[in-house]
């Protein structure tokens, strides 16, 4: 059997392809639904994340260029979005004292306590998406490798 999926006479997808493209949509569809429960927090998406990061790194810090490899953006990218995230009094920038080239951003007592009350609410969608309270040990796997290939494709964001 051919490893390309015929979709008409005139169209052949790749497996490989065809699970970029699916992943692609249920991102935008996840991010959405997502994004619909953050806004009561005054949150997207990606802050979130980012929130997220930041809650589970060492002393809630990180170099800006470590917390754009964690979320897969770059480092001028993630100073673009943390501006809003500083604004707000989520986030705090923190010198380094021995090279000030190095800044570090950090997570302020308002970060964290709006990062616990979004996780209550993005966890709330999770269990939606996925019927958590009615989860077997077999789906369980499913999901605990699906996330292990998808790791492997860009790295783990905590």
């Amino acid at each position: 059997m051919s490893s390309i999926l015929q979709l008409n006479t005139m169209t052949a997808i790749s497996p490989s392809l065809k699970l970029i493209l699916n992943l692609s949509k249920a991102h935008v569809i996840l991010s959405r639904r997502l994004e619909t429960r953050l806004s009561g927090h005054g949150i997207g998406y990606t802050d979130f994340a980012i929130l997220l990061i930041l809650h589970q790194a060492p002393g809630q810090k990180l170099r800006r260029v470590d917390l754009a490899e964690k979320v897969g953006f770059t480092a001028s990218g993630v100073t673009r979005m943390l501006i809003p995230l500083e604004k707000i009094g989520l986030v705090q920038r923190e010198a380094y004292e021995r090279d000030a080239r190095v800044s570090y951003v950090g997570l302020t007592d308002i970060g964290k306590q709006i990062f616990e009350e979004s996780l209550a609410s993005a966890e709330v969608v999770a269990q939606d998406i996925f019927s958590t309270d009615t989860i077997t040990t077999a789906k369980a796997k499913k999901l605990d490798a699906f996330s292990d290939m998808l790791t492997e494709l860009g790295g783990n964001i905590i």
